[in-house]
């Protein structure tokens, strides 16, 4: 069977789970693998786009009842992960994350001794149910630590990639830092090889087809790495020849595209983090380059909401302010059919 550029394209929404439901927030999120989370509402509703109550709510519960986390995994940014993978993950990428923040720990003056003292801190201010950020700043202040200029956040950041803490309950419209050793009670044991072949194949079942390369970018991890994982799960994977390269995807796939390619090409209104987007360096199967440049204005890194029909991005959206009004598309060329207007799904609630 041969595939197109817009056979990848329909047939990623689906492996994502926006075609057909995958079911709650913690069996999205152990799908995607992790879910890019720095932006907290939008995260929380590109879960809640792929469960089957579609509900904000079902996401926060899952927070409140320790299946998820909040965290920086990879590549120095918050993902959302199952709790009980997010050690493993962190064994697999931690050690690389902390040698890429030396320079900027020194240029904020993070001494190691500062660094000891905020987790001994942190240790003793979160135990038992945790603190909200602002809390947690305050503690370090009262026991003399820095806490201006980004110093509070690099120290939140280099504790969480050590496996201290992680963001875990909700309070309101945050969430709490808690004690990983505390709040997550069963976590998974992989490492070496076979959490790389598992992180692997997660992504090619749930990001695919998508090639090897694209994990790599995803996660930052070296090829000599990446490879023994690729070649230990081969067999549980199948490929697909599209333009001269090879993607990954999980077997079933075709034949579930064969059978969900109508429901593929309807429109889907997309959080602005979205994994879609987000979850490559090579955007180009979903936008063009001069699309992108609508999306991530200036390449300032904040990422503009998206309306996607047959498994392409046609133009940006903007929640309404008001209960009853529609969202406001800005299309990149000729405005969206009428009939694709009718069509535009509901938003979580």
């Amino acid at each position: 069977m041969t595939f197109t550029t817009a056979d990848v394209a329909r047939m990623r929404l689906i492996a994502h789970g926006l075609v057909e439901p995958i079911g709650d927030a913690a069996e999205v999120v152990r799908h995607l693998g992790c879910t890019q989370a720095q932006d907290y509402p939008g995260s929380t509703a590109s879960i809640a786009l792929r469960t089957r109550e579609r509900t904000l709510v079902g996401v926060r519960a899952a927070y409140d009842a320790g299946t998820i986390v909040r965290s920086w995994p990879m590549r120095g940014t918050l993902f959302a992960v199952a709790a009980e993978d997010l050690g493993w993950m962190l064994g697999v990428t931690a050690a690389a994350v902390q040698r890429s923040t030396v320079k900027r720990r020194a240029e904020l003056g993070l001494t190691d001794d500062i660094l000891a003292r905020s987790a001994a801190v942190a240790r003793e201010a979160l135990a038992g149910g945790g603190l909200v950020r602002a809390d947690v700043l305050a503690a370090w202040a009262e026991a003399g630590l820095p806490v201006d200029a980004g110093r509070g956040y690099h120290q939140l950041f280099h504790l969480a990639v050590d496996g201290v803490i992680c963001l875990g309950p909700t309070d309101g419209t945050q969430q709490r830092f808690v004690l990983t050793q505390e709040w997550i009670t069963a976590p998974r044991r992989l490492e070496g090889t076979d959490a790389v072949a598992e992180w692997w194949l997660r992504y090619a079942t749930s990001h695919g087809p998508a090639s090897v390369a694209e994990f790599r970018w995803w996660t930052k991890l070296l090829a000599r790495d990446v490879a023994p994982a690729v070649e230990a799960v081969r067999d549980r994977l199948t490929t697909i020849e599209v333009d001269g390269q090879e993607l990954w995807l999980a077997p079933d796939l075709p034949d579930r595209y064969a059978r969900l390619a109508k429901d593929a090409a309807r429109p889907f209104l997309l959080p602005g983090f979205d994994e879609v987007v987000l979850g490559y360096g090579d955007r180009s199967y979903v936008m063009t380059r001069e699309q992108e440049a609508l999306v991530v204005p200036g390449r300032n890194g904040v990422f503009k909401p998206t309306l996607v029909v047959d498994g392409r991005a046609v133009g940006t959206w903007t929640k309404p302010t008001r209960k009853g009004v529609a969202v406001e598309i800005v299309a990149f060329g000729k405005a969206p059919a009428a009939s694709v207007l009718k069509r535009l799904p509901a938003l979580p609630s």
